[in-house]
């Protein structure tokens, strides 16, 4: 028998409004943080995205504060690194407390500061921020965090690779000592386990979803291409009938500006994403995408975390990451909520190493297409030299093309180890976001939101929890 929610020991109004989103049945993350919380303990979860997990926090601070008699003061602070998640978890506190007087305000970089100045003004209960803005409001007088009594550090990793973690003590050592501390993880590294041990008091633990893990919902594959192939390689397999929605990712903002030109002087409707755009610009191409008004979205690691769109059939690797933990953040943003979804990685001959680290991380040898006109078979290879033959389809069987120039292929033989864990079609909450190259120093500004960085765009929604005002493309 399934857990539901009412199991959970959450309170009517809460069972209520997740009954209206339509979720009944908790992950796994759900099941064991909501208890945890609820009992006032604080907690060091290891999850990834996509497993629920803003749900496991968001769910029993509401109760937890709906319970209390509120000071007029922020009570619960939630730290998160950048701008997208930030607007997905303040999304998820107004969709599960919608029945509750409680109020929330959201303050992120790369908006005008004054909207986020007057929504502090209400004496918000929930305040969720990003480290760079928050500090700057904090300097300026606008920001009193003496009365809060849950903190939540969300995609602590994240924080760490970004350089964050210093803006993040200096937040810490404004709050009360006395306090309900909560972290959350996709890796427990030793920096986060020092991190831990710094921040929380006797936390309990809850972990799932080991981090090499990849759904098995997802069929990933690999077609080995030259470099300068990989453009027309990507604009015939987006002409193929089967491609729906699809997310492509390159290591670069420039690159990324190049390849959306270059679709859509081809005719396929498409839009870019990454940090040296607005807030409103990233916003309102997201909102483009969701509601199917472009067929392809070009992103960066730096943002993609933020990406929680219904419906991707393909996840397009452009670029392979250099960071083996982000291929599994990115294509993980296909086949969620129960569905299947395809994972291509475009590979040239200086990416195959990349690509093997890939499969041992994962445990899992990608199933390669050879039936395309850019094939490289210098790239194909070198990748049999060090490992010995891959799995192959193409003319052997397993792969054909579709009509439109756009490669398929069928599964193969050879055992994958791959278990998911995390979401499925009525559980709450798959978030998003994946782990950046480890920095030493912070990033510059235009990767991500830093401390004094304002762009003139729309400012960020006020949240208020007793109605519900949704943005497009951000759940």
């Amino acid at each position: 028998m399934s857990t539901q929610f009412s199991s959970l020991n959450l309170e009517e109004k809460l069972l209520r409004a997740l009954d209206k989103a339509g979720y009944e049945q908790p992950t796994p993350i759900q099941q064991q943080a909501i208890p945890m919380v609820l009992e006032g303990q604080d907690l060091l979860a290891t999850a990834q995205t996509g497993t629920g997990k803003t749900a496991a926090f968001s769910l029993p601070i509401l109760q937890l504060l709906g319970e209390r008699k509120g000071r007029g003061r922020i009570r619960n602070l939630v730290l998160t690194p950048t701008r997208e998640l930030a607007l997905q978890i303040d999304e998820s506190f107004r969709t599960y407390g919608r029945y509750l007087s409680l109020k929330g305000a959201v303050i992120l970089g790369g908006v005008p500061a004054g909207a986020q100045i007057s929504a502090l003004r209400k004496k918000p209960d929930i305040l969720v921020a990003t480290p760079g803005r928050l500090l700057d409001l904090m300097s300026q007088g606008h920001v009193e965090l003496d009365q809060v009594e849950i903190l939540v550090l969300d995609e602590a990793d994240r924080m760490l690779d970004m350089g964050f973690i210093h803006d993040v003590r200096r937040i810490v050592g404004a709050l009360p000592k006395e306090r309900q501390t909560l972290l959350f993880s996709a890796t427990l590294s030793k920096e986060i386990t020092a991190l831990a041990a710094d921040m929380l008091h006797e936390p309990v633990r809850a972990e799932v979803t080991p981090p090499a893990s990849v759904s098995e919902r997802i069929e990933q594959r690999v077609l080995f291409v030259e470099q300068a192939g990989k453009r027309d390689l990507l604009a015939s397999v987006l002409k193929g009938d089967d491609v729906r929605r699809a997310l492509v990712f390159t290591r670069t903002k420039r690159r990324a500006n190049r390849v959306m030109k270059q679709l859509s002087n081809q005719g396929i409707r498409a839009d870019a994403i990454h940090a040296d755009k607005t807030q409103g610009a990233r916003q309102r191409a997201l909102a483009q995408f969701d509601r199917g008004r472009i067929k392809v979205l070009v992103a960066t690691d730096i943002v993609a975390r933020g990406i929680d769109v219904e419906g991707i059939s393909h996840v397009i690797n452009y670029d392979l990451p250099n960071d083996r933990e982000s291929y599994v953040h990115r294509i993980g943003r296909t086949a969620r909520a129960g569905a299947e979804g395809i994972a291509l990685s475009f590979c040239a001959a200086e990416e195959v190493e990349i690509l093997q680290g890939i499969e041992r991380f994962t445990g899992a040898k990608l199933t390669v297409v050879e039936d395309h006109e850019y094939r490289s078979h210098s790239a194909e290879r070198k990748h049999q030299q060090p490992g010995g033959k891959s799995r192959r389809g193409g003319r052997n069987g397993a792969a054909k093309n579709n009509g439109n120039g756009a490669p398929t292929a069928k599964r193969s033989g050879g055992k994958q180890r791959r278990r998911p864990q995390g979401s499925t079609p009525n559980q709450a909450g798959g978030e998003r976001p994946t782990a950046a190259k480890r920095r030493g120093k912070r990033r510059k500004a235009t990767e991500g939101e830093g401390p004094g960085r304002v762009v003139d765009v729309a400012p960020a929604p006020r949240a208020s929890f007793g109605r519900r005002s949704r943005p497009a493309a951000v759940r």
